[in-house]
């Protein structure tokens, strides 16, 4: 038996760190893939920490925000241009945005 746990263990530990790994924070996701546009305001993006500029947008809803981002609105090509960030890490950098936003 203990010599079935260790490999069962290590399997675990190593899905564990590529799960922490995919799950880029908001913050990482922003800097990464969205603050080119939303840091100076390009293409008429809402600028980052801009309150007047986000608030029409977060009275929309998250749902709405994000079925933005998503698939693209305007300007803004769908994922912010990279379609390998999951659904999750778009929703990440969402809630980091409307953070700095209130």
């Amino acid at each position: 038996m203990k010599f079935f746990a260790l490999p069962v263990l290590a399997a675990a530990l190593t899905m564990t760190a590529g799960l922490a790994h995919a799950n880029a924070d908001g913050k990482e996701v922003y800097n990464q893939n969205c603050a080119m546009c939303h840091a100076a305001g390009l293409a008429n993006a809402p600028k980052f920490g801009d309150k007047a500029a986000w608030e029409p947008r977060i009275k929309t809803g998250k749902d709405a925000l994000l079925k933005s981002a998503l698939n693209g609105k305007n300007a803004m090509p769908a994922k912010g241009g990279n379609p390998k960030l999951s659904d999750e890490q778009i929703s990440a950098a969402i809630d980091f945005m409307v953070a700095a936003a209130k």
